[in-house]
């Protein structure tokens, strides 16, 4: 009796006590390796998964603005008198002291004043106002004063759905200056035919006040630091040096940003159709009419870096014949995997000035 408690008391030896943890151990170890294996494969499809999304994003936000572009300044003639031009486009636009757009157009690739951005990509410059006004701006009849613009057909009830207090407006003289150099003000008031602003420019009569609306759209696009960015020039200067706090990150892990013009060649009269696209940027007014497009290439990355290269040829896009995109900058470019986003955006501002005459 007394054997058989002692027999029972005993428990495990510390051999078998090691034995249990090596067991243990090496199976901590296998579930570990599976754990490690499947969490690999969630990220790399979950990644995949990322870059769909990031792309699928900038792209929108992109898309809106260039469907935009040129609202409110794509006027090519004007509600001046016969003959007269009043266009905003190719314009340098002073925006404030000390900031000017220099031959402002609906979108402008690789502007000259505009900062690159990561190696092998583009940037885009875009514009478009806030306002529901006809883009061929109003005609302004006489100046009382140099900050005081009398308009043509205004009435007290007729002002307000035009041109408000707070709005940004653009006076163009009956004959377009050269240089053209033009200014945004703020409408300070408006009574009966009267819309004053801040300062106002002098010989504006029979010529046109633009209205852009409170808040004009006015941004710059650059893929930096593998990441699409954004600067609003009606807050920051965007223009000369780069300075990272102007520049606002909207989309991660997209890598590339390319776009080229689709411009009617057609000799005049122009048809209306895009015969060719490339980045030559227009330098006349009958250059900037025959833009009647803009094609776009975004490349995304998922967010996991592989262990071994994965990508073993850059993407390419339609404009570069089969050639790949240039991802060099970064030295582990092959341990990502991509996805390009690829669109033609048709510029309805601009194609809404039709056939012009010269053109």
């Amino acid at each position: 009796m007394h054997n058989t408690r002692i027999h029972r008391a005993r428990g495990f030896s510390l051999v078998e006590l090691m034995v249990g943890l090596v067991i243990g151990m090496i199976g901590v170890v296998i579930m570990m390796q599976i754990f490690s294996v499947s969490e690999g494969y969630k990220r790399t499809t979950t990644g995949g998964d990322d870059a769909q999304n990031n792309g699928a994003i900038a792209l929108y936000g992109l898309q809106r603005d260039l469907r935009q572009a040129g609202q409110g300044t794509n006027s090519f003639n004007g509600v001046v008198p016969p003959g007269a031009a009043s266009s905003l486009i190719g314009c340098n636009v002073t925006l404030r002291a000390g900031v000017t757009i220099n031959a402002n157009a609906p979108v402008t690739i690789n502007h000259a004043s505009i900062p690159a951005g990561d190696a092998n990509t583009d940037t885009l410059l875009v514009f478009h106002s806030s306002s529901n006004d006809s883009p061929e701006g109003e005609q302004i009849a006489v100046q009382p004063a140099t900050n005081i613009y009398t308009m043509t057909g205004f009435a007290a009830a007729a002002s307000a759905p035009s041109i408000r207090v707070g709005d940004r407006v653009v006076a163009h003289p009956q004959t377009r200056p050269s240089p053209c150099n033009l200014s945004v003000e703020t409408v300070a008031s408006v009574a009966g035919s009267n819309v004053t602003v801040g300062t106002g420019v002098a010989g504006m009569s029979n010529g046109a006040l633009f209205n852009l609306g409170a808040a004009p759209r006015i941004v710059a696009y650059a893929v930096r630091g593998s990441a699409l960015t954004m600067c609003d020039y009606m807050v920051n200067n965007c223009g000369g040096a780069f300075t990272a706090s102007h520049w606002v990150s909207i989309a991660s892990n997209v890598v590339s940003l390319r776009a080229q013009y689709g411009h009617d060649t057609t000799a005049a009269p122009m048809d209306l159709t895009v015969d060719a696209f490339n980045q030559t940027t227009p330098t006349t007014e009958c250059g900037w009419v025959r833009m009647r497009a803009v094609r776009l290439a975004l490349v995304a990355r998922s967010a996991q870096l592989e262990k071994d290269p994965v990508t073993p040829t850059a993407p390419s896009w339609a404009a570069s014949a089969a050639a790949a995109i240039d991802l060099s900058g970064d030295a582990d470019w092959q341990r990502y995997r991509y996805k390009v986003f690829e669109t033609v955006v048709p510029l309805r501002n601009v194609a809404w000035l039709g056939v012009q005459s010269g053109c």
